[in-house]
Order: C-alpha cells, then sequence, then structure tokens
C-alpha cells in the first residue's frame, strides 16, 4: 500500500539497500562497504576521542568502548552511554562514529559508545551483559573519564533502545547505579509482533515486518523462542509489567515504521507509572529514514534529540 512519505524523504527509498538478515555474512559485507564510504569523510565534530577495553561479564571478553569528549572549557560533565542500533546482528562503533561525535559535540555531554557482542553467534543475553558493563565502567571510573556520576544516562536506537530500555531496567532492579536518563530513539522492545504497526507495515522501506521476525529469532536464538512465555523482559523491555522507578525517558519514533506502536506504547506505559517521559512521533518519516540528514524532517529529529538530551542530562550548550 502507498505511503504518504515525506517528499524529500521519498526520493530516496528507491535508493535505499536491502539489508538481507536471512543472509547475516552478506548483510555484514554490505555494512563493511557503507562503512568504506563513511570513513572517507573523516570527523567535522570538534571531539577528543580515545578507546577503552572494559572489564566483560565473567568469563567473556572484555568489552571495548569509544570516549568521545567535547572540547571546550567544562572540565565534569554529564555522560551518555551510547548502544548503537543494527537490529542485533549488525552496527559497530565504528558504524556509529558520526552520530556519537555529533552528538557529543551538539549536546557537551560525553558520549561512550559500547561496541557489545552481536547475535546470532551470541545471541541474549550477551549483548545485554556487555552494555550493562560499560555503564557499571562508566559509573566506576567517572572521575577518570570526567564525568559526573549523577548525570549519566543510556541511549540508543533501534536495536540499541532495546538495549538501553533492558539496561535501566537491570540496574533498577540490581538496585544501581541507575541512569539519570534514558533516550529511547525508534525502539525495538517488542518480540511478540503484535502491535498493529509491526502486523501492518510489510512493505515499508528501512525496515518492515519480516525483518523484525528474523531480528527477535537471531537475538533471541531461534525462530521457536519469538513470542513464547520464557522470553525475559530483559531481552524484551515491552513485557516488564513494572515500569516505575525507571530513568526519565526521551521517545522518538517514525510514522511509517513497524516499531513505531511498541515505541508510543512503552512511553505511555512510562507516563502511567509516573516516569517523566516526551514522546515524539515524526510524520512522513521510517525507520532510520534520519540517515538522510540533509532532509528538514531529518534535521528537526536531530534538533529535537540534541535538545531533550541537554536537558536530560542537564547540559549546557558547548562553547569551546
Amino acid at each position: 500500500m502507498p505511503h504518504a512519505i515525506d517528499p524529500e524523504l521519498a526520493p530516496w527509498v528507491a535508493m535505499l539497500p536491502e539489508l538481507p538478515y536471512d543472509d547475516i555474512p552478506a548483510a555484514r559485507a554490505q555494512e563493511a562497504d557503507l562503512l568504506t564510504v563513511l570513513s572517507r569523510r573523516g570527523n567535522p565534530f570538534p571531539v577528543d576521542v580515545r578507546e577503552e577495553n572494559v572489564p566483560g561479564p565473567a568469563g567473556a571478553p572484555e568489552v571495548p568502548v569509544r570516549i568521545y569528549t567535547p572540547k571546550g572549557d567544562e572540565e565534569v560533565r554529564s555522560a551518555l552511554v551510547s548502544f548503537h542500533g543494527g537490529g542485533f546482528v549488525l552496527g559497530s562503533i565504528e558504524m556509529s562514529n558520526g552520530g556519537s561525535s555529533m552528538f557529543a559535540a551538539e549536546t557537551g555531554a560525553v558520549v561512550v559508545s559500547v561496541g557489545y557482542r552481536l547475535a546470532p553467534e551470541n545471541p541474549f543475553p550477551a549483548g545485554l551483559q556487555d552494555c550493562y558493563a560499560a555503564l557499571a565502567w562508566t559509573f566506576a571510573h567517572a572521575a577518570e573519564v570526567g564525568v559526573d556520576p549523577g548525570r549519566i544516562g543510556v541511549g540508543g536506537d533501534s536495536a540499541g533502545t532495546g538495549l538501553a530500555a533492558a539496561v535501566a531496567l537491570l540496574a533498577r532492579d540490581r538496585g544501581g547505579p541507575v541512569p539519570y536518563f534514558q533516550y529511547l530513539g525508534i525502539p525495538a522492545l517488542d518480540d511478540r509482533i503484535r502491535t498493529p504497526s509491526v502486523r501492518a507495515f510489510t512493505d515499508t522501506p528501512g525496515l518492515r515486518r519480516e525483518h523484525v521476525e528474523l531480528i527477535w529469532d537471531h537475538y533471541l536464538g531461534g525462530p521457536a523462542i519469538r513470542g513464547g512465555a520464557n522470553v525475559s523482559p530483559y531481552a524484551a523491555p515491552a513485557r516488564a509489567e513494572d515500569l516505575a522507578g525507571l530513568p526519565p525517558a526521551y521517545v522518538a519514533v517514525a510514522e511509517f515504521d513497524p516499531l513505531r506502536d511498541e515505541g508510543m506504547d512503552y512511553a505511555q506505559r512510562l507516563v502511567q507509572a509516573g516516569v517523566p517521559t516526551e514522546l515524539h512521533l515524526f510524520p512522513g518519516t521510517f525507520h532510520a529514514s534520519g540517515a538522510i540528514v540533509d532532509s528538514e524532517i531529518s534535521k528537526r529529529m536531530v534538533s529535537e534529540a540534541v535538545g531533550a538530551m541537554r536537558r536530560g542530562l542537564r547540559t549546557r550548550r558547548p562553547t569551546g
């Protein structure tokens, strides 16, 4: 069926690559080609960058993180521990380098980008364990990183949002340290494939229902698990029955995205649980359409996200 895609985005739809989520090696090869193109652009944002390997879960490898610190005169900053998207099977610190640099430069917060283990080789809970380990390390090394431990948030886009929401749940249930804020962009939160948007959007650009089904199968460890009774809320945060006590949230959803309704549902449930929450639905957009950076709607999405992070993490506009 036709969709009322934003006029600036519509011409790009036919040019978008079709990632084969049923063939992960091929999808990763496409991603590697794209990364080669992106790496030629360099990094135009004024940030200092350093690499760390932080202790992983017991018996697991260390977790690579890349720390982006804005240039300027602020000595103690807030921080966002950031988890990349990619359907739990794609993505990397390198792929998210441009966005991480931009958010650090524009918000004035330190961004700690996490290279968590990917499915299907490492299904749940491997990626979540890595993300939680990176958050715990950031709290424990706040002085070294140059951040205020009282202003450390979590965030991500798509699958990274699912991990961010799960980390917030896990931190709350373990008694801390609980993040101060959560940024949830185009969130992947529910393996049950039951919302109107995920059932209806079988032909949308960027992501469609069959992709969502494959992504959850990869992440959960096989097709027989998705939608079943034993899926943990730490894998699919929409399954969590109690959302009280979670950090304030900013939730952004795209109109023509199978994940749209689970994001809106989660935002509504956060509000009902007493969690301060801001929800934005961007009309005419689709999953990951923000990558078309020159469109006005994409610029507005970025501007809204930057503003939400500044408010949520209590940062000031960079001056240096």
